[in-house]
């Protein structure tokens, strides 16, 4: 079987590929890895043609499998193509081929997509549009109300792979008893970066940009990409525009805190921040952010200056 995993979910792209190895029994002593920036599709080929040295089914992963692609590679290793359609045609059937590429689509019209459409598995991981879904999911037989997966996904974040990790924590930390409550997520639960992400935006908004770009590096050190940090900062002001507008219709903080699923410390931090912006101006910054990120995606702003572009804006 060969196998096609494309998209910008990495963590959902290594989940099916461990449960490909996990339904086939495949022992690590019969998993081999390639990629395609150092590794020749020639010798890979001649290597999935070849059964393990065991008499074992084996799987063998390729990263970076560009070709499937529109990109071009100016530099680097040439590809003879031709060779992987005649072996898409006739695979080794003891053998398990996945092709990964971490790209958001791949190039429908090429000859080799078609191929393995028709003759092994393509597979799309990219952001998912419905984070519920996923965590109903990951829960199994546990169970937790609307209010509370809202709660839970704004307490930890959007990271998949930290959602699932916290679900086991709270399944592990509930046993039996299978409902789930929002006092659960705040008392097991690890808060996501936004507590950063507060100090953050007081930072920005208060222009001390000193202390926004140290706080912004200690981000990036921590792994969160400058996209992401765009976007979470967007989602920061959208969540101060939401506190001052129901604050403004006479709501509560705990009001205010069971309407948007967000712990209370969040909903004071925003309320401190809305005092000093009319809605407007928060409405006019998620504009701009929005824009920002478009720039970034589109390639006209260089994502590691989108940051400081936005703090001299504002």
């Amino acid at each position: 079987m060969i196998y096609l995993l494309y998209g910008t979910n990495e963590f959902l792209i290594k989940r099916e590929i461990k449960k490909i190895i996990s339904e086939n029994k495949i022992e690590n002593i019969d998993i081999s890895n390639y990629n395609l920036e150092n590794d020749l599709l020639d010798n890979i080929l001649d290597d999935a043609s070849m059964n393990s040295l065991f008499n074992n089914q084996k799987l063998m992963i390729v990263e970076n499998a560009y070709i499937f692609t529109g990109a071009v590679k100016k530099k680097g290793l040439e590809h003879n193509t031709d060779l992987l359609v005649k072996y898409i045609v006739n695979p080794n059937p003891d053998c398990l081929l996945i092709f990964v590429i971490n790209e958001e689509k791949i190039d429908e019209r090429k000859k080799i997509v078609k191929l393995i459409k028709d003759h092994g598995k393509v597979i799309e991981f990219n952001k998912l549009k419905d984070i519920d879904s996923f965590v109903k999911k990951e829960l199994d037989d546990y169970k937790m109300d609307t209010s509370t997966i809202k709660a839970f996904i704004n307490f930890v974040g959007d990271n998949l792979a930290i959602l699932a990790s916290e679900i086991e924590k709270l399944k592990l930390y509930k046993g039996d008893d299978k409902l789930i409550t929002k006092d659960d997520v705040f008392s097991v639960c690890s808060e996501s970066l936004d507590v950063d992400m507060n100090e953050l935006t007081n930072s920005i908004v208060s222009k001390n940009m000193k202390t926004a770009l140290k706080i912004y590096d200690e981000l990036i050190k921590q792994g969160e990409e400058p996209l992401q940090i765009i976007i979470r900062l967007a989602n920061q002001f959208r969540i101060i525009y939401q506190v001052k507008e129901l604050s403004k219709k006479g709501y509560s903080n705990k009001d205010i805190t069971n309407i948007l699923g967000i712990h209370p410390y969040r909903i004071q931090k925003a309320m401190e921040i809305s005092y000093s912006f009319p809605s407007k101006k928060l409405l006019s910054y998620m504009q701009r952010l929005a824009e920002i990120d478009e720039g970034i995606k589109l390639g006209t702003i260089d994502k590691n200056t989108a940051l400081e572009l936005f703090m001299l804006e504002i």
